[in-house]
């Protein structure tokens, strides 16, 4: 039974990628989104129990399974090598042979080949992991059916792509399970390249230049990760004699000898999860189709940076390399939040609030205490559900008023009502208690309380939090005087809407039985990092009270949507203008006697948190402290 739930969770979305891109009839390729979706969703709810295991994956074709992964790793990296040559991309070339040589040394010189071991390994902390895949990334590609087609009729394509964008949609979510799942390096690897390799090809999915420009900076950036990986394993393999990621934890406990391969794991760590200065990779990959986004900042891509992260927090705990990824991540929640202050494009604010939340898992892994794992474990659950709403939301928005701008959202509400409810929501799990978004923040400051650098710049990261997210919740909130318009959306865009909604609360509401029958579990004497009662979370020094907070949440909903259905009868009253100047409800004579248009707009205060303004030094602060890093490791 093992073995089968493994080979469809990592197998089937493989084979049913093959299946969309080979057969191009419609209903064939939404059954096979929509059959695998299931499928992956109940075989990660049967894992459930089972962990902690391990698995010896099976020869194929009579071929040890390492042989095999190895000889796909070789043709992947050569693949990226030849997208070098076309792309005329010497940055590419030059990292795609770099592993290739690195590899090749490591594998036909430096490693002694025997019997196949356990490469596959769960515990609770991979358990988690592959929840969060399977689940919400399945919704995300089932969201993607309706969407895609939309998108393609905008774009009046002569003949449909989307064989080959589910096909790389579905194989992302394979190749994450792979990732999370293995206990050998070599397997981590190869399904760390595949990641890359399909978000290069998915972002470049519209194939115009931007889309291509974009494409190409995740291809080179991404590669700079690949070769710390690749370099990290030569280093390590003399001292470990092994590639065991189990093994190599408990050696690496205490040995100054590996924490100059574990920074390099970590920077690989970094670029995959977009932290500064890599950032743009991911601001960029915003020109995708939104589905895309989703499953990027989500429940793939990124998420494997901070899962490496946390996965190795045991092998630095207590050394200077872990100060310093604490440092470093507080540094980059803290800006990456400024930055999105000045942004009024919506995607663009989801995604430096995605690098920004990023940074801050990484600052919990950084502090290496079970209080600071657990909120680590915590916001990659609660943002990945919340995120993934967001980004659905907004690519229906997008769709409906032909904008992706924060401005343009106004009394969206009165345009299509469900959808802006969800989004809604979405905003304030974000911003909120009791929601879990909040909770782990307020774990990560508790955590942090011993480190003064840490918790000052959680707090001032926190505080342009509140800002950004309050001002894009305020403007959706107009509610329309009247009665809304019908909100006719397909059901398959809805249901992933909706469930993705319900579990934004739910998860909040039962965040103290996750602790107790996941989290815990998953990090080192983490049943005493807090102590529950009653829906409580208690520490020595404070306590969040999510039951009592639900209940303070019920009731204020309630109080504000009987509030806004009585105002729908209200009448409606322009701004005044004096009838002296005013031309048209909407219009004043303004100076030089030409007419001005009113106009109600948020303040981004573009000229101190504008991208301009910022970006040169962020960048630049995060490279010395890349550089301290990468210095005291050695």
């Amino acid at each position: 039974m093992l073995g089968t739930l493994l080979f469809l969770l990592i197998i089937l979305p493989f084979l049913a990628a093959l299946g969309c891109y080979l057969f191009r009839m419609a209903f064939l390729r939404s059954l096979l989104v929509v059959g695998s979706g299931v499928v992956l969703t109940v075989c990660s709810l049967a894992l459930i129990g089972l962990e902690p295991f391990e698995f010896k994956p099976p020869a194929l074709l009579w071929l040890n399974a390492d042989i095999v992964v190895s000889v796909l790793d070789f043709a992947l990296l050569f693949l990226i090598l030849y997208i070098g040559f076309r792309l005329k991309n010497n940055l590419i070339k030059f990292l795609a042979a770099l592993q290739i040589v690195v590899m090749a040394y490591l594998e036909l010189f430096m490693m002694e080949h025997g019997a196949s071991h356990a490469a596959i390994r769960c515990d609770t902390l991979s358990l988690v992991m592959v929840l969060i895949i399977s689940i919400i990334g399945s919704l995300i590609c089932i969201y993607g059916l309706p969407y895609m087609r939309k998108h393609e009729q905008h774009l009046n394509l002569p003949r449909s792509r989307q064989p080959r964008f589910f096909a790389f949609m579905l194989v992302l979510l394979g190749a994450m399970n792979g990732l999370v799942l293995s206990n050998d390096l070599l397997y981590f690897y190869f399904f760390f390249e595949i990641t890359t390799l399909c978000s290069f090809l998915l972002v470049r999915h519209d194939l115009t230049d931007i889309a291509k420009r974009n494409a190409e900076r995740i291809l080179w950036m991404n590669s700079v990760g690949g070769a710390c990986f690749a370099l990290a394993m030569m280093w390590m393999y003399p001292t470990t004699k092994t590639l065991e990621l189990s093994a190599i934890l408990q050696m690496a406990q205490g040995s100054n000898l590996m924490l100059w391969p574990l920074a390099l794991l970590i920077l690989a760590a970094f670029t995959k999860a977009a932290q500064t200065p890599f950032q743009s990779w991911l601001t960029g990959a915003m020109v995708a189709p939104t589905p895309v986004s989703a499953l990027l900042h989500s429940s793939t891509m990124v998420k494997a940076g901070v899962y490496l992260a946390v996965r190795l927090a045991p092998a630095y705990h207590g050394t200077f390399l872990s100060t310093a990824v604490a440092l470093f991540g507080a540094f980059v929640f803290m800006t990456t939040a400024a930055l999105a202050m000045g942004q009024s494009n919506a995607k663009k604010v989801l995604a430096y609030s995605t690098i920004s939340n990023l940074g801050l898992i990484f600052a919990c892994a950084g502090l290496n205490t079970s209080a600071a794992i657990t909120a680590a474990i915590l916001l990659i659950i609660f943002h990945a559900i919340s995120k993934a709403l967001m980004f659905m939301c907004v690519g229906t928005i997008e769709q409906k008023i032909h904008s992706r701008d924060i401005e343009d959202m106004r009394g969206i509400f009165g345009k299509m009502p469900l959808v802006a409810m969800f989004a809604f929501i979405g905003a304030l799990s974000m911003l909120l208690p009791p929601f879990g978004v909040l909770l782990s923040k307020w774990m990560a400051i508790e955590a942090a309380a011993n480190n003064i650098f840490v918790i000052a710049m959680v707090a001032v990261g926190s505080a342009f939090t509140v800002v950004f997210w309050t001002r894009w919740a305020g403007v959706m909130s107009n509610f329309p005087s009247g009665r809304p318009e019908p909100d006719h959306q397909p059901f398959l865009t809805i249901a992933p809407l909706g469930l993705m909604t319900i579990g934004a609360i739910g998860v909040s509401i039962f965040a103290p039985w996750i602790y107790s029958h996941f989290v815990s579990a998953a990090v080192p004497a983490g049943a005493d990092a807090y102590k529950i009662s009653a829906g409580v979370f208690t520490t020595l020094s404070g306590a969040f009270w999510v039951y009592p907070l639900v209940v303070l949440m019920a009731a204020a909903t309630f109080l504000a949507l009987r509030a806004a259905r009585k105002s729908r009868n209200d009448p409606h009253a322009s701004p005044y203008l004096s009838g002296l100047t005013a031309v048209g409800p909407k219009t004043f004579i303004g100076p030089m006697d030409k007419p001005v248009n009113i106009q109600a707009s948020n303040y981004y205060m573009l000229n101190v948190f504008g991208e301009e303004k910022l970006t040169m030094w962020v960048n630049m602060g995060a490279l010395i402290l890349l550089a301290i890093l990468l210095g005291g490791a050695l």
